[in-house]
């Protein structure tokens, strides 16, 4: 059985460098969690470096505005590393072609703006005309469904298109409210017998990035995950052979019966994650 934990404090002296996700489990896309930012700060106070992790398709910068935003100190953490950055660097590079269908909302051209503000060299076509789709997000993720895109990715799958996810997530939980993120269109293009690149959790593009800054500052310490996602946070860890803390009380909260003042409920985590086939290293119901 996962061993389930009250405090961060509890397992925090066993790590040096701690990656760890955002919505879910620093904020909930309206505002920052009081408790997880005091404990990020402690870690930070006994030398701990902490690296917030984010499937999040805009880049370092945007992501930083977006937490100062919600009322994230900039002394929580040291480096924000994005699935936007990854993924940008190899658009950037030219993996997707210069001429590119982008499917996402607005606030999401950022995206396509390098570090500088100055605009990567790649050209957002009509989709007649493009060598490969971005996602970065639905166009409305308050009201629309993959559903909505079946004639978009009937079409590139038929051209042969590639697809560039800049969010794995299928989900993710805004105050109240359960929106799609650019995973869930990629899903349905891959389901469709299309092919769909990711750079987000679990993929490997996004911890390299983590482990050249962290050679960059000469840091080889053991490493913590932290997040909600089993899907990405724990399964990404896993896949790094580092250990992970799962945080019952985001997206799973109802699975494992967490809820602000319990849990979580031993016997449903315990379900919740043999249906899912992955176990963390430890769990707690609230980063605190």
């Amino acid at each position: 059985m996962v061993r389930i934990i009250e405090r961060f404090d509890e397992v925090a002296g066993g790590y040096g460098t701690l990656y760890c996700d955002l919505w879910g489990c620093l904020h909930d896309g309206v505002r920052a969690f009081p408790d997880a930012v005091a404990a990020l700060g402690r870690f930070r106070e006994g030398g701990g470096a902490v690296i917030l992790m984010t499937n999040s398709p805009r880049p370092r910068r945007d992501v930083m505005r977006q937490l100062a935003a919600l009322g994230v100190p900039r002394e929580a953490y040291d480096r924000v590393i994005s699935s936007g950055d990854a993924a940008q660097e190899a658009m950037a590079r030219g993996m997707f072609g210069r001429r590119v269908y982008h499917i996402g909302p607005e606030r999401d051209l950022v995206f396509f703006r390098d570090e500088n503000e100055q605009p990567i060299d790649v050209e957002r076509v009509p989709l007649e005309e493009a060598e490969s789709i971005v996602c970065t997000g639905l166009f409305d993720d308050h009201t629309e469904t993959p559903d909505d895109y079946r004639a978009t990715i009937l079409y590139g799958v038929n051209k042969g298109l590639k697809l560039l996810c800049a969010n794995p997530d299928i989900v993710v939980d805004v105050g109240e409210q359960r929106i799609y993120c650019a995973g869930a269109i990629a899903a349905a293009y891959t389901e469709a017998g299309g092919e769909s690149f990711y750079f987000g959790k679990p993929h490997a593009p996004i911890y390299g990035m983590a482990r050249r800054w962290l050679d960059a500052e000469g840091r080889d310490d053991p490493v913590l995950a932290v997040g909600d996602g089993i899907h990405t946070d724990v399964a990404g860890a896993l896949g790094e052979d580092i250990d992970s803390l799962f945080i019952t009380g985001g997206l799973a909260a109802e699975d494992t019966g967490t809820s602000p003042d319990a849990g979580p409920d031993p016997e449903r985590l315990e379900a919740f994650l043999r249906e899912a086939r992955l176990t963390p290293t430890a769990a707690i119901a609230y980063l605190r």
